[in-house]
């Protein structure tokens, strides 16, 4: 598969079978271009809203997926007039491949914000452990999918071992994103399950109680609920897909490539666009984010409270204790020079 055996160099669809090329297809020009324009329009759209409320980290993992998701498409717009070429063909294989990814990383951060709305008591983890340990997650899918990538581009036709190996770390890294988003969903519906059994315990602020009764809110959370499954079923499909190698049925069938690739992650992004943070979160998505100093700072001041405390308690004790360093005992007066000491 490496760049040295282009078949474009000999190959055309008049001269050669498409069971030569790539993919054994002649991909649509007019699905393709489809999904193009419309995650470059939801990236515009994404840029727009983030200028607007200023929701940079929502932003950064779906302005990468995005990317990725135009730069596939247009190599397959590109594989459409010769499917016998290498660049757009790793174009496409790379790029959507890592690009959903990215955007799983702007579902994380959400999860802790969530937990800041309805309240850290009843949660499992802090905020800021979601965030890092699902982000953690999926950047070691991310290296795995484009190490994968990179070891099955260099590979020659003749290194069939070699480009084995490649897609293997593809299927490692598609197969840690596939357990990271369904921790991720078991995590969220423990959550949730908490805050329906703790009423009581939920956050108290008004602004944040305002919230949770908002059709928007709740809008959001469905958002965000289907974006995730839909991304999750993609992530399946393409265990799948690669499990049986680029030559297989299942990696040659278009239909359900552009139903189980692209139309989930059209369905994901468009929910997360729609139903956008900034806008359902009624100008809250600032109030709710968490930072290391915000964090350490907060740590401090519980530090600083609990010493506090424990110092007013000794305080207490030492007062009420005969033995303490403010009592005082009371000694019977020492005998005068004519007393006399009456012994049994």
């Amino acid at each position: 598969m490496s760049n040295s055996t282009d078949l474009s160099d000999y190959c055309t669809l008049k001269i050669c079978p498409i069971t030569e090329a790539y993919v054994y297809y002649v991909p649509s020009l007019a699905g393709n271009a489809f999904y193009l324009a419309l995650f470059a329009v939801l990236l515009g759209a994404q840029l727009i809203l983030a200028v607007r409320y200023r929701t940079w980290g929502y932003l950064a993992g779906l302005f990468g997926g995005l990317v990725l998701e135009i730069i596939g498409y247009i190599g397959r717009i590109q594989l459409h007039s010769n499917p016998f070429r290498f660049n757009p063909y790793l174009e496409y294989l790379i790029c959507l491949t890592i690009g959903p990814a990215f955007l799983s990383a702007s579902i994380y951060i959400c999860l802790g914000r969530i937990v800041k709305v309805y309240g850290e008591s009843i949660s499992r983890l802090r905020p800021k452990t979601y965030t890092i340990v699902f982000v953690a997650c999926d950047l070691i899918s991310l290296i795995l999918q484009a190490a994968g990538g990179a070891i099955t581009s260099v590979a020659d036709a003749d290194q069939y071992d070699l480009a084995q190996d490649g897609i293997n770390i593809m299927i490692a890294g598609l197969a840690s994103q596939v357990a990271s988003l369904a921790l991720f969903m078991a995590l969220c519906l423990d959550y949730a399950w908490r805050v329906y059994k703790s009423p009581d315990n939920l956050n108290s602020e008004t602004c944040m109680r305002g919230l949770r009764h908002s059709v928007r809110w709740k809008a959001f959370l469905a958002g965000l609920v289907l974006a995730t499954v839909t991304i999750f079923v993609r992530s399946v499909f393409r265990v799948a897909e690669l499990k049986g190698g680029f030559h297989s049925s299942l990696a040659n069938n278009e239909v359900l490539f552009m139903t189980l690739e692209g139309a989930m992650i059209a369905i994901a992004v468009i929910s997360l666009t729609v139903l956008h943070p900034g806008f359902c979160f009624h100008g809250l998505w600032n109030q709710t984010k968490w930072s290391f100093r915000q964090s350490r700072d907060s740590e401090m001041r519980l530090i600083e409270v609990n010493a506090g405390h424990e110092a007013k308690a000794q305080r207490a004790d030492s007062a009420k204790s005969p033995s303490g360093p403010n009592s005082t005992t009371r000694r019977p007066p020492p005998p005068g020079p004519g007393s006399t000491t009456w012994r049994p």
